[in-house]
């Protein structure tokens, strides 16, 4: 494995705490490919894991509770030929998914209001066009 996979700012993925699983991918292959294990299955027990700071591990948890199992959270990675490749894949593939759910939430958006000028010619244009439409009509023509 290469350095430690950075989630944000000074927390990264402990290696320690990661779980590895390895099968026969189905995907591209050449000789050795019904002989090798190149398909990972990275798994990261998000629910005993003490290397997230406690806010961010309870909005992690919320927000992948559909990707949960047992509070552990699986990535998995099949699209390369090497097992090394499928691992630096499914790593970074885990680190940016727990930056994304443990980012802070986006501020409230500050509800606007149209200005006067902009609703008034709006409206101007709106007199016009019927006037448009009405000055058509066949009525008056005796």
């Amino acid at each position: 494995m290469s350095a430690p996979y950075v989630i944000r700012g000074s927390v990264s993925l402990p290696e320690a705490e990661l779980m590895w699983r390895f099968s026969r991918s189905s995907g591209p292959g050449g000789q050795h490919v019904n002989t090798s294990d190149s398909q990972v299955e990275l798994r990261f027990d998000l629910a005993r894991t003490e290397a997230l700071p406690p806010v961010w591990k309870e909005r992690a948890l919320e927000r992948l509770a559909g990707r949960l199992v047992d509070g552990v959270v699986t990535v998995r990675a099949s699209e390369h030929r090497s097992q090394w490749r499928n691992r630096e894949t499914a790593a970074v593939r885990l680190a940016s998914l727990l930056a994304e759910a443990t980012a802070p939430p986006p501020k409230p958006r500050r509800p606007t209001r149209i200005p006067r000028g902009i609703n008034e010619r709006r409206l101007r244009e709106k007199k016009q066009r019927g006037e448009t439409k009405r000055g058509r009509s066949g009525r008056g023509w005796v």
